[in-house]
C-alpha cells in the first residue's frame, strides 16, 4: 500500500478520510489515490487541507454552477466534450508545479474527474482523488439529476453565474 500522506497536518478525521480513501483505491486496484464523498471533500478544502479542482467545461461552470473559490482545469471542451490535450500542464500550472498538493477533482457525477484522476497520477501527481457523485449527482429514474447525490444535493457551497 502507498505511504500514507505526511503533509499537510490535518486533524485525525480529515486524515482519516484520506486514508481510508488511499485504503480503498488500493484494494479496488484504482489507478489513483482515491475517491472522496462530496462532504468529507468539503471539509479537507475548508480545512485547509485540499485544492478542489472543477474539471468540467467552462460551460457548464457558468451555466450549471461552481464551488466557490475553486479551480477550474478543463478535462474535456465544448459541447461535444473534446478531451483536453493540455490538461496535466494546466493542472501542473494552476497547483504552481507541487505534484505532492493533496487535489481533489469535480466533475458532473464523478466519471470525468475519474479519469483525470488517471491521468494527472500517471503524469507524477502524488495525492490526487476524484469526489464521488461530482457536483450534480448521478441520473434518476426520470432522466434527472440532483435528486439524489451530488455536491449541490448535500447542501454544500455552490454560486451560479
Amino acid at each position: 500500500m502507498p505511504a500514507v500522506l505526511d503533509r499537510p497536518v490535518l486533524a485525525p478525521d480529515l486524515q482519516s478520510h484520506l486514508d481510508q480513501a488511499r485504503a480503498a483505491a488500493y484494494a479496488a486496484k484504482l489507478p489513483y489515490a482515491g475517491g472522496l464523498r462530496p462532504s468529507q471533500a468539503w471539509a479537507l478544502v475548508r480545512a485547509g487541507g485540499a485544492t478542489l479542482v472543477d474539471v468540467r467545461s467552462a460551460e457548464e461552470l457558468h451555466f450549471v454552477g461552481r464551488v466557490p473559490d475553486s479551480l477550474h482545469v478543463a478535462w474535456a471542451t465544448g459541447t461535444s466534450l473534446t478531451r483536453n490535450p493540455r490538461f496535466v500542464r494546466e493542472l501542473e500550472s494552476k497547483l504552481a508545479g507541487d505534484k505532492q498538493a493533496v487535489v481533489l477533482l469535480l466533475c458532473r457525477s464523478g466519471k470525468r474527474s475519474a479519469l483525470a484522476a488517471e491521468a494527472a497520477t500517471k503524469a507524477g501527481f502524488g495525492h490526487v482523488f476524484n469526489v464521488l457523485e461530482g457536483f450534480e449527482g448521478e441520473l434518476d429514474d426520470h432522466g434527472q439529476r440532483g435528486h439524489h447525490d451530488g455536491w449541490r444535493w448535500h447542501g454544500l457551497p455552490w454560486q451560479q453565474s
